[in-house]
């Protein structure tokens, strides 16, 4: 099964002509393109799959998806390797 993880917008910019961001999930950031919602800005909230955001969605939303993966133990993949 194929999992679209919300996450916060931090900061937007070019890289090689291509809209990307730095995107928080619960602590952990990570790149994300955002070609295909160029009108997304800080602070808003993304779906994002396999490192690409989908769409906008509102921070409640956000949040009960977010809530719901972490009951259903599937942010495995967020999570940061210990050194």
């Amino acid at each position: 099964m194929c999992l679209g993880i919300p996450g916060k917008v931090v900061e937007t910019y070019r890289e090689h002509d291509v809209l990307m961001g730095k995107v928080e999930f619960g602590g952990v950031f990570k790149r994300v393109c955002l070609e295909h919602v160029p009108n997304v800005t800080v602070g808003e909230y993304v779906l994002v799959h396999v490192g690409f955001a989908l769409n906008v969605i509102d921070e409640a939303e956000a949040r009960r998806v977010f809530e719901f993966l972490e009951r259903m133990k599937q942010l495995d993949e967020l999570e940061v390797p210990s050194p």
